[in-house]
C-alpha cells in the first residue's frame, strides 16, 4: 500500500529473514523482500533487520534474541476473495501452527480461521466480499486481562492522535454476552492515518497480553511529528529506549524519523556506525542530532 506510515514490526529470536521468506512464498502476488541489513554492536549483538511486503502491506522484522514471544493479542486479518485463496494461505500457514479457531463457517464470515504460525505470529484468514479498494492485511488488537474494557478508550485516543483517522464501525456486547460486560466493544474497525485496524475486548480467560514482540513503527517526517506521537503515547518511562515506547494500554510503538532508513543504509559504514552509536543512547529520537552525527 502507498503512504503507509504505521508499520508492524516483528521481533524474532533468530528467524526474521527465514520468516520473511516464508511469508513472501506463502502470500505470493505483491509480496516480496525489500531490504535486508545487519546492524552491529547493538545490545543484542549483531542483528538482522528485514523489510518486506505481504500483499502490498509493509512489515519490518528483526532477529534480536529471545526476549519477547509473539501472542495473539495482536494478529493480522488477511482478506481473501475466494475460498480457494483462503485454503491456499491456510494450508501454508498451518504447517507447524497452533490452531486457535478451526477453518469453517462462523456467524461473522462464511469461511474463516485463526492460527498462530510456526514462528508464533497470529493470522486470521477470512473470506471477504468486494475487495476493491480494500487493504488485504489489517492488524487486529485483542484487549484482554487488565486492559479488557479499554478498547473504546484506546481507539478514541488513537483516532484523535493520528491525522486522517476515524472510527468506521463500533459494535457492543449485549446483556447476554457474559463474561463480556454489556456495552464493551465486541468489534471495532477504525482508520489511523488512512490505514485500517481492528480492535475488540474479550473478558474470557487468556494467558497472554500485549508485549514488545509486535510493535507499531510510526514514520515521522519532522521532529514535531516525533514529539507529538511520543508525548501523547508514552506512558511507561522505563520502556522508553531507542525510539521505543509503551502506551497506557500496554501496546509498544516505535517513533522513528523518516530519514532513518537513509541514514542506516548509508554507503559509508562509518556513518552507519556513528548513527547507530548515537541512537542507542537516545530515548526519543532527535533528528538534528542524528543528522549532525552522520555529517561529521
Amino acid at each position: 500500500m502507498t503512504n503507509q506510515i504505521v508499520i508492524p514490526y516483528l521481533w524474532y529470536d533468530t528467524q526474521a529473514t527465514e520468516a520473511a521468506e516464508f511469508y513472501v512464498a506463502t502470500f505470493g502476488a505483491n509480496s516480496h523482500i525489500k531490504h535486508i541489513m545487519t546492524l552491529d554492536e547493538t545490545p543484542s549483538g549483531s542483528v538482522d533487520m528485514v523489510t518486506f511486503d505481504i500483499l502490498g502491506y509493509e512489515f519490518r522484522a528483526i532477529s534480536a534474541g529471545p526476549l519477547f514471544k509473539f501472542t495473539p493479542a495482536i494478529s493480522f486479518h488477511v482478506k481473501c476473495a475466494t475460498t480457494a485463496e483462503v485454503d491456499t494461505i491456510w494450508q501454508a500457514l498451518s504447517d507447524g501452527a497452533t490452531i486457535l479457531m478451526e477453518l469453517g463457517n462462523y456467524p461473522f464470515s462464511p469461511y474463516y480461521g485463526w492460527l498462530q504460525d510456526k514462528y508464533g505470529v497470529s493470522w486470521q484468514i477470512i473470506l471477504t466480499d468486494n475487495l476493491v479498494d480494500q487493504p488485504r492485511i489489517v492488524p487486529a488488537f485483542l484487549f484482554v486481562g487488565d486492559v479488557c474494557g479499554q478498547t473504546e478508550s484506546a481507539i478514541n485516543h488513537y483516532t484523535n492522535l493520528f491525522p486522517n483517522s476515524q472510527i468506521n464501525t463500533l459494535q457492543r456486547y449485549g446483556a447476554q454476552a457474559a463474561p463480556d460486560q454489556e456495552g464493551t466493544v465486541q468489534y471495532s474497525n477504525f482508520t489511523l492515518a488512512g490505514q485500517e485496524f481492528i480492535a475488540l475486548d474479550s473478558a474470557h480467560a487468556h494467558a497472554f497480553s500485549f508485549n514488545e514482540a509486535i510493535s507499531l513503527m510510526v514514520i515521522c517526517p519532522t521532529q514535531a511529528d516525533i514529539d507529538h506521537y511520543w508525548d501523547n503515547l508514552s506512558a511507561v518511562p522505563e520502556a522508553e529506549q531507542c525510539g521505543w515506547l509503551k502506551d497506557r494500554y500496554g501496546i509498544s510503538w516505535q517513533i522513528v524519523p523518516a530519514t532513518m532508513d537513509e541514514l542506516m543504509n548509508h554507503s559509508d559504514p562509518d556513518v552507519m556506525a556513528r548513527v547507530t552509536a548515537a541512537f542507542l543512547q537516545m530515548k526519543k529520537f532527535d533528528i538534528a542530532t542524528l543528522q549532525a552525527v552522520a555529517n561529521q
